[in-house]
């Protein structure tokens, strides 16, 4: 088969690319051509996504591809999960923007659904770990706050929103859709029954369909003035994880336990079904590709350390993550620790000195007199016991021996942290590819056009692509961290 290209739009919680992927003999090849932040929009007291300004980029990401080749085969959009779009099903504008699933409003929607149902329940229904960001508190908060913005709507996860300002359909893709907490996991599909039973208009959801399907065509304005023609429009693994997940180097029948590590740290599984087991409803059953469920837990991952960097910076300290690495590895190890899913970290803004107010809080002595490093070492130290507490969890959960960890995504760069992880899992991990969301979408688009004939040869291309850097444990570090991890689980969640 000759060289075919796709484009992968891959947008994050803090940037988002535009990664041309080149298929030839059997390898496939990435080049950037657009690259733009991401973040919240304050307004007032309450924090949204700028939709105008992402589709505008996704935009100027579509020209500077069409500079580069006017050969592509599809285009395919993956995003963070649970926030949405309410659009005038008559018009196609949005009703308004998009609110960020860190927006304090969830607390309302999160009381006013728990009168409707206990949580083990819907547990039981959707099989989704409780987050408070989940998409039932954003919609029940919204429709109590602004339930004008209901009445001839269509309600639309952030992939198929952005596709949309492109030509695509009024469609959902599945494992975006499954993020929501309003799914039925078995028959894949809305929980219609759950929807009527907490007062849902019906009509606002639209209909879900699996990822590797098409989703429309680019807008023929929009093609010509790219110099591009009517590109087909692919759901891929619209849900960011999916699309890594796509990604593990993992061989054709063996179970690959994985992290895909970002501004969220996805600890995980596949499983050809829901595993709904009340005893651990800290994991989740999410959609995946190749009609499989990404078992997982989610972790608050590099959103810390991202955090942390953005408060030096506007203290002028311009530090990179290879310079907060350095600065980690200088403190003392274990002095301080965090649950790194506490409440207390989830809203934007003056991590540092929350990292400080949580150790104070949590009895910890010293914590007013903590530095810039060694809040940066509680971090990583206690990012890594959180990766042992949930891979033991896993493999309690599933039965099952994984004897390595595979970690994919932009957090492999940091080799602490990645050597901290093999230390604190006591397995050695597999660290690669970098780019594994793009990666993941881009194969899938391939698979849906015909370029690859199955997820087995998109995963050898993988293995045939890019390097895997290998972290074995090392025996004196692992032995601190298992004596630090009965301390870790007795900090209050």
């Amino acid at each position: 088969m000759k060289p075919c290209s796709f484009l992968a739009f891959d947008l994050g919680a803090s940037s988002g690319r535009a990664i041309l992927g080149t298929l030839a003999e059997g390898k496939l090849d990435l080049r950037e051509v657009h690259r733009f932040p991401n973040g919240h929009k304050r307004i007032g007291e309450a924090l949204f996504w700028d939709y105008p300004a992402l589709v505008a980029e996704l935009k100027t990401g579509l020209r500077k591809a069409a500079a580069v080749t006017t050969g592509i085969a599809a285009i395919g959009i993956d995003t963070w999960g649970v926030d949405y779009v309410l659009f005038d099903r008559r018009t196609r504008q949005m009703k308004s923007l998009p609110y960020h699933y860190r927006d304090e409003r969830t607390a309302v929607g999160v009381a006013a659904v728990a009168k409707v149902i206990s949580r083990d329940e819907l547990y039981r229904r959707t099989g989704i770990q409780f987050m408070p960001l989940n998409t039932i508190y954003q919609l029940e908060a919204h429709r109590i706050q602004h339930p004008e913005d209901f009445a001839g709507a269509t309600f639309l996860f952030m992939p198929d929103a952005l596709a949309l300002a492109l030509g695509g359909d009024f469609r959902t893709e599945y494992t975006d859709a499954s993020t929501g907490n309003l799914l039925n996991p078995a028959a894949r599909d809305w929980d219609f029954e759950l929807i009527e039973k907490l007062g849902f208009p019906r009509d606002i959801f639209p209909a879900i369909v699996p990822p590797c399907s098409f989703g429309g065509t680019l807008e023929a304005s929009l093609a010509a003035e790219c110099g591009l023609g009517r590109v087909p429009l692919v759901k891929v693994g619209s849900h960011d994880t999916a699309s890594a997940v796509g990604a593990v180097p993992a061989a054709p029948g063996t179970d690959a336990a994985y992290i895909s590590c970002g501004t969220w740290a996805l600890l995980g599984c596949e499983l050809p079904s829901p595993a709904l087991n009340l005893a651990f409803q800290t994991f989740t059953n999410e959609g995946g590709l190749n009609g499989k469920i990404r078992y997982l837990a989610n972790i608050m991952g590099c959103w810390l350390l991202q955090e942390c960097r953005r408060d030096f910076q506007k203290r002028g300290l311009d530090a990179d993550f290879g310079t907060l690495s350095r600065m980690a590895r200088a403190a003392e190890p274990f002095r301080w620790l965090i649950d790194p899913n506490a409440a207390d970290f989830v809203a934007p803004d003056g991590m540092v000195d929350r990292i400080r107010a949580y150790c104070r809080k949590t009895g910890q002595n010293g914590a007013e007199t903590m530095s810039d490093g060694a809040v940066l070492r509680a971090v990583y130290d206690s990012l890594a016991l959180c990766f042992r507490n949930k891979f033991d969890e896993l493999e309690r959960a599933t039965g099952k021996h994984f004897p390595v960890l595979n970690i994919i995504g932009g957090g492999t760069q940091d080799t602490f942290l990645m050597q901290s992880a093999a230390d604190a899992v006591g397995r050695p991990v597999a660290a690669g590819p970098v780019e594994a969301t793009a990666i993941g979408n881009i194969l899938a688009q391939a698979v849906t056009v015909g370029a690859l004939p199955d997820w087995d040869e998109a995963r050898q291309v993988v293995r045939r692509s890019f390097p895997v850097v290998d972290f074995a444990p090392d025996a004196e570090r692992s032995g601190a961290f298992a004596a630090q991890f009965a301390r870790f689980m007795a900090l209050p969640r």
